[in-house]
């Protein structure tokens, strides 16, 4: 039985690496386009590929840049695209600490002060998911369009599925590497954003999720309501990694969201405008 729910737990937290796609390099570990920062107090790895506006790439828990690859080759002839280990993840340094969104968004923020980058465009996955939440109410600036997938405000059964905290009880109770138990007591717990501070985002916002995901769709519903510039996006038949699953359909309409101008014009409007 601790066997089952240790790779279970190995499953839960990095399977968005097994969605890398094959290249003439490794991406996450490419000697030619990666980096260390000293950023927040840690030694934060990032790669950065192309050239144009700024594109940053945020992974989930338990990720890391590996899981990125098919995103950086469709973008990287459009943008210049960052891609970078979060705290405790992948070659980024783990000095040990309690994780934290607050301060995980606080090293985003350091690193785009220290790459001179004034605003740019995000967008995150899950946990990464987040962090971009995050940054776009405590550094606004830094932000000109944020997309999020499979993200939430709340750790609790109202925003996930009670199936999944369940999983993460008995990997706690099992689990005898630390860090392990680190990245879960992180979705046990985190995030607690409350439903005003979101209200405060300005920026052009797109919620996406799968049909299937972790986070029940009506908490991304409410997360949508809540937030002034955003529109939803519910891609069918796909889980929280719906990113991965469908990549064509997702680049598509991630491009069109950057792109294009933002708009929340609605059917009601449309025919008041009309027939008035």
């Amino acid at each position: 039985m601790k066997y089952i729910l240790h790779v279970s737990a190995i499953v839960l937290i990095g399977i968005s690496n097994s969605f890398s796609q094959s290249s003439d390099f490794e991406y996450g570990n490419n000697p030619k386009a990666g980096h260390y920062a000293n950023v927040n107090g840690i030694k934060m790895y990032y790669e950065i590929y192309g050239e144009g506006e700024p594109l940053l790439l945020l992974h989930g828990n338990g990720g890391s840049i590996r899981g990125h690859s098919g995103r950086i080759e469709y973008f990287k002839d459009k943008y210049q695209v960052i891609a970078i280990d979060s705290r405790a993840h992948g070659k980024t340094e783990d000095i040990g600490d309690s994780l934290t969104y607050k301060n995980m968004t606080k090293d985003i923020n350091d690193l785009l002060e220290y790459l001179n980058i004034d605003s740019c465009y995000i967008w995150g996955q899950s946990d990464g998911g987040i962090i971009g939440l995050r940054l776009a109410f405590d550094y606004p600036n830094k932000v000109k369009k944020l997309a999020v997938f499979g993200a939430n405000l709340i750790a609790d059964t109202t925003a996930i599925h009670p199936q999944l905290f369940t999983l993460v009880d008995k990997v706690l109770e099992v689990t005898t590497n630390n860090h392990e138990k680190r990245l879960m007591k992180l979705m046990k717990y985190q995030p607690q954003i409350r439903y005003d501070e979101i209200s405060k985002i300005e920026i052009p916002v797109l919620i996406m999720s799968g049909d299937r995901d972790a986070i029940k769709l009506e908490h991304s519903v409410k997360i949508f309501n809540n937030i002034k510039k955003s529109n939803l996006f519910i891609m069918p038949g796909a889980t929280h990694f719906g990113s991965y699953e469908k990549p064509d359909l997702f680049n598509l309409i991630l491009e069109d969201f950057f792109s294009e101008p933002f708009n929340k014009t609605s059917t009601v409007e449309i025919l008041i405008n009309r027939y008035q």
